[in-house]
């Protein structure tokens, strides 16, 4: 056996070791590079206030904690304003939950013809194994829910307190990162974080906008219908269908769709077929436009980039990847080398002349003229595509015939004569 051989598989041991381990540590840490990748992002889209404040004299900890502190008091003042108005809702249905079902009833009696009673239903349902078992599941459900509450909340935490620290330490953290860097790769560094800066702060201005339409649209709507709280809920459309991706539009549109069902049952309908067809207007004219031009890429890019993000991390790939193809974009193109772009036709969409050869009509003309029993080339033949080829035929002859006449007929001159008078006239002299 070599030498080396157990060295070697002791060596190959050893990476297949690390990797294993690697891989078991990233996997197991996933979610805690999720929340620092949020929180990287969020504190990129609250850096251009934050700097404000601390060119205004404040220390950077402290206008940190104050652009938190604001946005923490309109979270808390709208989710107060809506959870009281949802309860409000809630009990109003429940109170009305008879009336509502003494109307279906009685509908179902008078179009199917059957003798149905509320009392006879409630009784059924009560006594009914299927309610049972809902209850129990439901109390089971119970604690499911709570654990996922709590881990939401501490997610949320985490998310927070990092985002803090990025923010408030900015200027530490891109010290640091550029103090193990040459010179000349600092300023790449520090040109790419202004650019993640301005591209977030961009996707950020572009929801805030899509957000502002959106609530504006279901406000008339709601207003339309006569629903209660349509301002509040017409915030809650925008603010939430266009922050949460993924599942936001349909807990947007799911608020209120319940309080029009309290008003009128086929209000709720028109609610959902609105709902519907504005988000696919939102996803397919207005989402692409705006980010177009304020992230500045293209729609079909920004498009590719939300599907490609939401595979590849869900519902937060779905979220930072616009912001994170902008930057990425905008960083690379200042490396790409361009060059002047042509004066040709064909760069603007049009095709030269003779290009692509005869049209389609025109080679079913010729077709429909050689047919068996045609009798003879017609005048259009006759002066475009055969005159070509008879004046191609008997320009040969004509061309050699003039070179011919063309050529000097006198004879070449021989040795033994002078070519000139003027070597005669030296030679004799």
């Amino acid at each position: 056996m070599p030498r080396w051989l157990p060295r070697a598989m002791v060596l190959a041991l050893a990476l297949v070791a690390v990797f294993q381990l690697g891989s078991w540590a990233f996997h197991q840490l996933i979610g805690l590079l999720i929340n620092i990748l949020i929180a990287f992002f969020l504190a990129l889209a609250i850096e251009p206030a934050v700097s404000r404040l601390a060119a205004y004299g404040m220390r950077r900890g402290l206008a940190t904690f104050m652009v938190f502190l604001g946005l923490l008091i309109v979270s808390a003042g709208f989710i107060t304003l809506l959870g009281s108005m949802l309860a409000g809702q809630i009990i109003k249905m429940i109170e009305d939950f008879p009336d509502y079902l003494d109307s279906v009833i009685n509908w179902v009696n008078t179009h199917f013809h059957t003798d149905l009673r509320r009392v006879d239903i409630q009784e059924g349902l009560l006594h009914s194994d299927w309610l049972r078992k809902y209850v129990q599941n439901s109390a089971t459900g119970v604690l499911d829910v709570s654990t996922q509450v709590l881990g939401g909340l501490f997610q949320l935490l985490t998310i927070g307190l990092f985002s803090f620290y990025f923010a408030a330490d900015g200027p530490r953290l891109r010290r640091a990162l550029c103090s193990v860097l040459p010179p000349a790769r600092q300023a790449e560094v520090l040109r790419a974080w202004e650019i993640a800066v301005d591209k977030t702060g961009g996707y950020i201005y572009s929801r805030g906008l899509m957000a502002l339409v959106s609530g504006v649209a279901h406000y008339i709507l709601l207003q339309a219908l006569g629903i209660p709280y349509a301002p509040v809920l017409a915030v809650w459309v925008g603010l939430v269908s266009q922050f949460i991706p993924t599942i936001g539009t349909y807990l947007a549109g799911a608020l209120p769709m319940l309080i029009a069902f309290t008003v009128n049952p086929w209000y709720a309908l028109w609610v959902l077929i609105f709902v519907v067809v504005y988000q696919q207007f939102e996803n397919y004219m207005l989402q692409p436009k705006l980010t177009a031009k304020t992230v500045d890429i293209h729609p079909a890019v920004a498009f590719g980039s939300v599907i490609a993000g939401t595979a590849l991390l869900g519902a937060v790939g779905a979220l930072i990847s616009i912001p994170a193809v902008a930057t990425l974009q905008a960083f690379l193109g200042a490396y790409v080398k361009r060059y002047a772009v042509t004066d040709d036709p064909r760069v603007h969409g049009h095709r030269t002349r003779g290009s692509g050869g005869p049209g389609p009509l025109a080679r079913a003309r010729r077709l429909w003229d050689r047919r068996p029993g045609a009798e003879g080339p017609t005048a259009a033949d006759s002066a475009g595509g055969n005159s070509d080829s008879a004046d191609t035929t008997n320009s040969a002859p004509t061309t050699d015939s003039r070179t011919a006449d063309s050529r000097p007929t006198d004879p070449e001159p021989t040795d033994s004569e002078p070519r000139d008078s003027g070597e005669g006239s030296s030679g004799s002299s």
